[in-house]
């Protein structure tokens, strides 16, 4: 919907645009610098809220219309072009540093100025341009809060239902993998897998727009700690469910989320037949309610689907069977108490007159966390860097070379087009921080490429010169590429080069020789930004990847330590916006070893490493959730207890996040990574009895402890950290 929103938005703006320039009596010139505008003008401001874009579309006119005159005036002197062409170049990825408005009248500038020179703008028709860019810009405004309108409160309402689905899907997913036999289980966990994976991924849409969604600062906690807890909740049935599923209580953990882990055995518990029955009844019904929990829906019927399986969560009300399938009981009355907070944090207050005494005391669990939750304090701001050293003047020196070699070998294979090349050469460059993914991003331009030639020779073929048609089909491949841009580079590279054939088409300057020469333009500028990103301040991608993992190795003892430590009775800490952080900085990190995971990279070894290390920090990522999600818990929940025994039994795994995090910056350090007795044997009593002697909730710690060390003792062997101590290895 996002994607699809975004696109309307786009085709809506350039569609009145060349209305009203039509209605005006435009020529095809100043149609296609509208058309170009008006897309610009669109896609360019990313500002959240309404006012800031306001004020950005605004000083983005003159921008436009200052790049264009300029463009004009210099197209006679061709040194004096190419010169300033380079600076503003620099100034549009050096205005990066000031936020997203620097970034949108950077992008504006050049694009603008990208586009005169397409069209070959003149200072005698500027008067014409000038008028297409302010209706451009009228169009987009129209468009942007009038008839596409993006309101926070509506977005965080339609994230809200996307959430749902997700949740019930994953549901869904769960119920295949207790009725799975034989061959179906190994597709029947994949699903399971895929359903979490695009469950924490809505979670985490959710939690970055929350402020602008919500009322307050307040509210917006409040919602996330409820997608927090309903998240979790869903993970924890799905592991409890597979921990039943297994003949042997295998490590479920990292079966769940290392890809091509081997699925457990397909074998059942010995539960009575009854007990699965009614396994399989309560997750139907947990589904239901799940799906029936939009505001206004809940009628007397889903009351009690809720009552009935929110009384799971006292032990007297248990099914007589397998402990194992008992935890699973126990985890659906947490998921459907999860789903039940989640509705009252986003609808408000429901109507009790069916509680049930589990459903009342659930109720009042809720309230009293509710109270518990303030706006929180400040982030601190970051320190950044300074000089060359900052990513955003890196950037702009690097792109500045490499535009500076894409001109000069522009002009030498065509003084018409060398403007392609230095396209080519900012692209690549947008939204890449090292080496490898400005040489992929390149590859993928020059694929992309490829293929839009040749649609974009059947296109013109087709069209002929027929300018209405041409616009019509501009508008469908502008639709695609907004519509695809999120998900494939090289789609939307495809789309924009079938549509310039068309533009080529409109100008009559459509020629085979012109679409050959794009391709060698495109080439010759993705060489030049590989060139100047290997040879200018480089950042190489091993070099990005071990900052990134750096910086979610320090995330993840920020939140272990700061979770165990409330949990052992310590004060009360911002859990929740810390587990958020490390969610953020292990995308960072997932997006950086995108080149070194691709499917066409020769290094087998470092592909398989990557994949690996990723899937072991995703790993520790849920187990330091679920610690952060217990640990908010304690002040406010009647059942939940501090246990000064847990502080110490954390110190042997943050320990050996530490050593790791030295040996991954480089530091000299001869430290290994400790194994050693179990958890609950640290705590004074032994493996068996963990959960009986501790408590419910410690049980639950420890096996987050448990699983979490053993995932960090997992990354000694890819990141070449021997192992010491006398434990398990």
């Amino acid at each position: 919907m996002l994607r699809m929103t975004a696109g309307l938005r786009t085709v809506g703006s350039l569609a009145l645009t060349l209305a009203v320039l039509a209605l005006t009596g435009a020529g095809v010139t100043q149609l296609v610098a509208g058309a170009m505008t008006a897309m610009v003008a669109t896609f360019a401001i990313r500002e959240k809220q309404r006012g800031a874009q306001a004020v950005t579309l605004a000083v983005g006119l003159p921008v436009a219309l200052v790049s264009v005159s300029l463009a004009a005036v210099l197209s006679e002197r061709a040194a004096a072009g190419d010169v300033f062409f380079v600076v503003l170049i620099y100034c549009a990825v050096y205005a990066r540093r000031f936020g997203d408005r620097g970034t949108a009248l950077g992008l504006i500038g050049f694009q603008v100025y990208f586009a005169s020179l397409f069209i070959g703008a003149s200072p005698d028709g500027l008067p014409g341009i000038w008028a297409a860019l302010a209706v451009a810009f009228g169009c987009s405004a129209v468009m942007r809060f009038a008839v596409v309108p993006v309101v926070p409160a509506g977005l965080l309402a339609r994230l809200r239902e996307a959430f749902r689905a997700r949740l019930a899907q994953l549901v869904t997913a769960q119920l295949a993998l207790l009725d799975a036999e034989g061959d179906e289980v190994d597709k029947a966990l994949a699903n399971v897998r895929a359903g979490t994976a695009r469950l924490h991924e809505t979670a985490l849409m959710i939690q970055t727009r929350l402020e602008r969604g919500t009322p307050d600062a307040s509210s917006a906690r409040l919602v996330q700690r409820r997608i927090a807890d309903a998240e979790l909740a869903a993970e924890r049935l799905g592991l409890l469910l597979l921990t039943a599923r297994s003949a042997e209580r295998a490590d479920t953990t990292l079966t769940l989320h290392l890809p091509g882990a081997p699925a457990p055995e397909a074998g059942r518990t010995d539960a009575p037949d009854e007990a699965t029955a009614a396994l399989r009844r309560d997750l139907l019904s947990l589904r239901t309610q799940v799906l029936h929990a939009g505001p206004g829906v809940e009628g007397t019927s889903i009351a009690h689907v809720r009552n009935r399986l929110l009384a799971y969560r006292d032990e007297e009300n248990l099914p007589a069977c397998s402990p194992a399938l008992q935890d699973v009981f126990r985890a659906i009355g947490e998921a459907s108490r999860a789903v039940m907070g989640l509705r009252i944090a986003l609808d408000g207050p429901q109507d009790e007159s069916d509680d049930t005494p589990s459903a009342a005391r659930s109720r009042e669990e809720l309230d009293a966390e509710d109270a518990a939750i303030d706006a929180g304090e400040e982030d601190e701001p970051a320190e950044e860097d300074k000089g060359l050293r900052r990513p955003t003047t890196r950037a702009a020196v690097q792109v500045a070379v490499g535009s500076s070699l894409a001109v000069v070998g522009g002009e030498l294979l065509s003084s018409q087009g060398w403007h392609w090349a230095v396209l080519t050469c900012w692209l690549v460059f947008i939204n890449t921080e090292s080496t490898g993914e400005i040489l992929v991003k390149g590859y993928r331009r020059l694929l992309g490429t490829l293929l839009g030639v040749v649609a974009g020779i059947a296109l013109a073929g087709l069209v002929g010169g027929h300018t209405w048609t041409a616009f019509a089909l501009i508008l469908v491949l502008i639709f695609a590429m907004a519509y695809t841009a999120p998900l494939s580079y090289t789609l939307m590279s495809f789309f924009v080069t079938a549509m310039v054939g068309l533009l080529y088409t409109l100008l009559h300057t459509y020629s085979w020789e012109v679409l050959v020469l794009r391709v060698a333009e495109t080439a010759l500028g993705a060489a030049c930004g590989v060139f100047a990103a290997f040879l200018v301040l480089p950042v190489r991608t091993d070099q990005r990847t071990d900052e990134l993992l750096g910086t979610v190795l320090e995330r993840l003892t920020e939140v272990t330590e700061a979770a165990v430590d409330q949990l052992s009775g310590g004060p009360a800490a911002d859990l929740l916006d810390r587990a958020r952080e490390l969610d953020k900085a292990l995308g960072e990190l997932r997006a950086a070893t995108k080149p070194l995971t691709h499917p066409v990279t020769p290094l087998r070894g470092r592909r398989d490493t990557a994949r690996y290390v990723v899937a072991l920090l995703e790993t520790c990522a849920y187990h330091a959730r679920s610690l952060a999600a217990t640990a908010e818990l304690l002040p406010a929940h009647p059942s939940i207890a501090a246990d000064p025994r847990l502080r110490g039994a954390t110190a042997r795994t943050v320990r050996n996040i530490s050593t790791i995090a030295a040996r991954v910056a480089g530091e000299d350090t001869k430290a290994g990574i400790e194994t050693g007795p179990s958890f609950a044997s640290l705590l004074g009593g032994s493996d068996g009895d963990g959960a009986s002697r501790y408590g419910r909730i410690t049980g639950r710690v420890l096996r987050h402890l448990e699983r979490l060390d053993e995932a960090v003792v997992g990354l000694a062997r890819p990141l070449d950290v021997p192992l010491t101590g006398d434990g398990p290895q």
